[in-house]
């Protein structure tokens, strides 16, 4: 009776082997579906201790000659470029060449004042006010153009402030695009040169460059646009003296894996500095604020995490860490069709590497009737208007400037994103009529009320 049990014990042990997948391959089988073969896609590392676990490219580099894309392949960063400008402005604040406290107009004689008092660490937050210059309708006139820094910083310096600057927070990439001129003033280095010098050349990240400025050979992948009934085209031009120190740099996976390692190190700052880095801004009266020096704060699924998505023409790209769990993810894009997916693609991939269940919910049925009475037009606490629609099939949730994303129930008055880790949980009132939610995002919870029906 023994033996038997020591046989069938070693037997359950054996099955117990098999069914534990490695990770790599739990990674490429929820991955890989989210991608199509004969269409642009992306390059993908996840890493754990500083060790890369997984490492692949999706899809295509190059859709008319039906070249893969490899996974050591260039690809433009977008806004991730952001936490090099931060990190550079610390490095700067650690040398005694400026203060976070600094007046801007003390750096940028040329910039007016305003009579607000605008500091660096209020373009580092977010919290300066600045007009959005990509948000401008007349930046479309002049995105193919090239500039000069002062150049770029006429076009928006004259536009009035959305509001006094530590009052609220808004997305500024005119607020990083001051930043890199102050990089400039400070150091008396170009802004290429001093991150290349001070950053990538100490960190070997040799394929990290202001694009125009590449130190190795490496090609850059071409990004690529989705039109509605041509299929996939080359994305337009965008001169990159634009994007400048808010979004013009290009990596490889590799080297952000680089970059991640020397962050957990501690290298390149004091703790002191690094701890700043990591810590979101604070706005009266308790507002929220989940931006850093560079990274967005939030969590995901309970996890610590700071994060940072991309957004420009033919590309798109995310990158998490987990700091406790010790867990670093990098997407990087080359279609400007797929940012909502590229985004799923990450934070599936974390998800699974901390040993989170994915994908998400099992979406339910229900009746039409049901579903319209979540129609409505929603103010968001703390970041503007939300829109649900309602087409007679599904519904559709919309911010404005971007594109409509479903919602699908999955409880009652439960519903999940498509393509995001984000949750909607809906309130009703005495009457039961839908008055408001609740959206559980990567970067925290956020109330909205219902204002039109």
């Amino acid at each position: 009776m023994r033996v038997m049990s020591i046989a069938m014990l070693a037997l359950a042990l054996a099955g117990a082997a098999r069914a534990e997948v490695p990770l790599a391959e739990r990674l490429d089988a929820a991955l890989a579906p989210l991608f199509k073969t004969d269409a642009p896609g992306a390059t993908v590392i996840v890493t754990k201790d500083g060790v890369p676990v997984f490492r692949k490219a999706y899809g295509l580099a190059d859709v008319d000659k039906g070249a893969p894309l490899q996974p050591d392949m260039q690809l433009r960063l977008g806004s991730i470029t952001k936490q090099f400008t931060a990190v550079a402005i610390l490095m700067l604040v650690e040398q005694g060449k400026l203060s976070l406290k600094d007046d801007v107009t003390r750096l940028l004689p040329g910039f007016p004042a305003k009579d607000k008092g605008i500091t660096v660490e209020h373009l580092l937050h977010h919290t300066a006010g600045i007009r959005n210059y990509t948000s401008m309708l007349s930046f479309a006139l002049i995105e193919d153009k090239d500039h000069s820094v002062q150049q770029m910083i006429d076009f928006f310096k004259d536009e009035p402030l959305d509001f006094d600057p530590g009052q609220r927070w808004a997305y500024s990439n005119s607020g990083y695009f001051l930043l890199g001129a102050i990089i400039e003033q400070a150091s008396g280095m170009r802004y290429a040169d001093f991150i290349a010098q001070h950053i990538f050349e100490p960190l070997g990240m040799r394929d990290t460059a202001y694009e125009g400025h590449e130190r190795s050979a490496k090609r850059r992948v071409e990004g690529y646009r989705e039109g509605f009934f041509s299929g996939y085209k080359p994305a337009g031009k965008m001169s990159m003296t634009l994007p400048y120190a808010a979004g013009a740099l290009v990596s490889t996976v590799d080297d952000l894996a680089r970059w991640d390692a020397a962050i957990s190190a501690g290298k390149l700052l004091q703790a002191e500095s690094w701890q700043r880095a990591f810590t979101p801004c604070a706005l009266p009266g308790g507002a929220k604020c989940a931006y850093g020096h560079g990274w967005t704060i939030g969590t995901l699924r309970g996890r610590r995490m700071a994060a940072h998505g991309g957004d420009i023409p033919g590309f798109n790209s995310q990158a998490i860490r987990l700091p406790d769990d010790k867990v670093f993810v990098a997407v990087l894009g080359n279609s400007n069709r797929n940012i909502l997916n590229t985004d799923r693609v990450a934070f599936a991939a974390a998800a699974i590497a901390v040993g989170d269940p994915f994908p998400q919910p099992r979406a339910i049925p229900m009746a039409k009737l049901a579903m319209s009475a979540y129609a409505g037009t929603y103010r968001m606490a703390e970041s503007g208007m939300r829109n649900i629609s309602f087409d007679g099939g599904s519904l559709r949730f919309e911010r404005k400037g971007r594109r409509p994303v479903g919602i699908r129930p999955y409880a009652v008055d439960k519903f999940f994103l498509e393509g995001s880790l984000a949750t909607l949980d809906f309130q009703r009132g005495p009457d039961g009529a839908v008055i408001g939610f609740t959206l559980h995002g990567t970067s925290g919870d956020e109330n909205a009320q219902r204002v039109f029906n």
